[in-house]
């Protein structure tokens, strides 16, 4: 196990910070190789077979081409849930889970909720999940991202309606409708490119990420507008945002009407969410 440790880490520290690296080790031997976590920290010697050894190689040249590791295994973790993923879907961030379990605090039933820009399905089926007597829906403008979407509805069993909609496109549904309206809209400005690593600019859609620099909370303001008439009085809007942009989207849903706008920040001190009432 010490050599081929070893090789992970050779191959991979040149372009991984450490604690990165120490990540891949144990995902690669004991996820995706089967080895037992005491044979991996133990230091025992082991010998790959052949597939095991053709699959070693595959990953590490992927991983040296900045892919993923999530796509690579083709899954990923949030909120205690697998969910499949691939390119043409943003992989789930630790940052969006804190989004869900922050509505699951606070939020105590809701009959109706609507996820716009569902990506993967993540935030709908998780809250499903959270509340399964809800009535839940997602949107998307993606048809590959509805794909992988359903595809993990049906992997989890989760009952969520997924459709088609453009937000900028089509028009709000009923008034009063929902209860809750969630959303993780693209909030990274092109400027910001250049700060994020090649594991996400290379791989991960750019339709999902990325804002132009003149216009930042294009997202907010019509998610916001769509909310304001789709939420039933005393519903709640929950929104994920880019920390540089806290005062600015709270400000933004308050001139639309919102009330009780605040700014809640993640585990790491940033500002990444804001929530707001009809």
């Amino acid at each position: 196990m010490t050599s081929l440790t070893l090789r992970i880490r050779r191959a991979l520290s040149p372009l991984y910070p450490p604690e990165e690296v120490q990540a891949l080790v144990r995902i690669i031997c004991c996820e995706m190789l089967g080895f037992s976590s005491v044979e991996l920290y133990m230091g025992r010697t082991v010998v790959l077979t052949e597939a095991q050894e053709a699959l070693t190689a595959d990953v590490l040249g992927r991983l040296c081409r900045h892919e993923p590791i999530q796509y690579i295994r083709g899954c990923t973790e949030f909120d205690g849930l697998t969910f499949r993923v691939e390119p043409g879907v943003l992989i789930p961030r630790p940052e969006t889970a804190e989004l869900v379990a922050l509505i699951a605090s606070e939020i105590p039933s809701p009959r109706r909720l609507l996820d716009v820009g569902t990506g993967s399905g993540c935030i709908a089926i998780a809250l499903s999940k959270r509340f399964p007597e809800a009535e839940t829906e997602a949107w998307d403008v993606s048809d590959e991202a509805l794909a992988v979407a359903r595809t993990n509805r049906e992997l989890l069993q989760a009952n969520v309606s997924f459709r088609r909609r453009d937000v900028f496109a089509d028009e709000r549904e009923e008034e009063g409708a929902y209860d809750l309206i969630v959303s993780n809209p693209p909030y990274v400005t092109e400027s910001e490119r250049a700060e994020m690593a090649d594991n996400v600019l290379l791989w991960e859609p750019s339709s999902a990420l990325f804002v132009p620099d003149d216009d930042p909370l294009r997202f907010y303001r019509r998610i916001g507008a769509l909310a304001f008439g789709m939420l039933r009085r005393g519903g709640a809007l929950y929104v994920e945002i880019n920390r540089a942009y806290g005062a600015e989207t709270a400000a933004c849903l308050s001139g639309q009407g919102f009330r009780e706008v605040c700014v809640r920040k993640d585990f790491y001190g940033n500002d990444r969410i804001v929530k707001a009432i009809r």
